[in-house]
């Protein structure tokens, strides 16, 4: 039962963190945390532990827990490492002459969800949705390493992607004819003109932390 509330409180808690409803520098109390979900103290406190050796919170005997902003470095990291893997995985999918229907049937989904979520101007829809298409991009060059290192990136994707598609809704409409234009490169095989418009996409993404 123990164990079932700390995964509670973990997921709660972390899932604040990233959709920035915790802001980096607030601070955060186990017996909040204990408040809002109705449970003891214990699973509370393993869930920060989880949360401290993931680098979201900072754990003090004095001020108890502080949720940690996302460092430039850390985001600077991010996006390079999301970069090589989906160049690569674009590279590989030029070269392997993917059928652009398999494309398309992998694509589509995300895409769609994107389109709903600004025509009903949901942002934690059209974040999750972008993450996923990213995710489909890496997952259509059929290298299970590259799928599971970027699944280790995804919640400080979400994150980052958090931060910067919240500025405006002029950038959740340039982040998705990004992904429209990334989607057209990639069903053609174009892996050079992938690699530009990505170039773009995540620069622009930079520039905005």
């Amino acid at each position: 039962m123990t164990e079932k509330a700390a995964e509670r409180a973990y997921a709660y808690t972390k899932d604040r963190i990233i959709r920035g409803h915790l802001a980096g520098g607030e601070r955060l109390s186990e017996g909040q945390i204990c408040a809002e979900l109705a449970i003891s103290r214990t699973p509370v406190h393993e869930a920060f532990l989880r949360l401290e050796s993931e680098r979201l919170i900072t754990l003090s005997s004095r001020q108890g827990a502080t949720v940690n902003p996302v460092p430039v470095s850390e985001a600077a990291d991010v996006l390079e490492m999301r970069g090589i893997l989906e160049r690569t995985a674009a590279v590989r999918v030029a070269d392997r002459r993917r059928d652009a229907a398999e494309i398309d049937a992998a694509l589509r989904e995300p895409l769609e969800r994107q389109r709903s979520a600004m025509t009903e101007r949901d942002v934690d829809a059209f974040v999750e949705a972008d993450c996923d298409f990213h995710a489909a991009v890496v997952g259509l060059a059929g290298n299970p390493l590259a799928t599971h290192f970027f699944g280790l990136l995804r919640d400080r994707q979400l994150r980052l992607a958090y931060l910067v598609l919240t500025s405006s809704d002029v950038m959740l409409a340039e982040s998705f004819a990004d992904h429209q234009d990334l989607a057209d490169r990639l069903r053609t095989h174009d892996a050079p003109g992938y690699d530009a418009i990505l170039a773009r996409h995540l620069a622009r993404h930079q520039g905005l932390l």
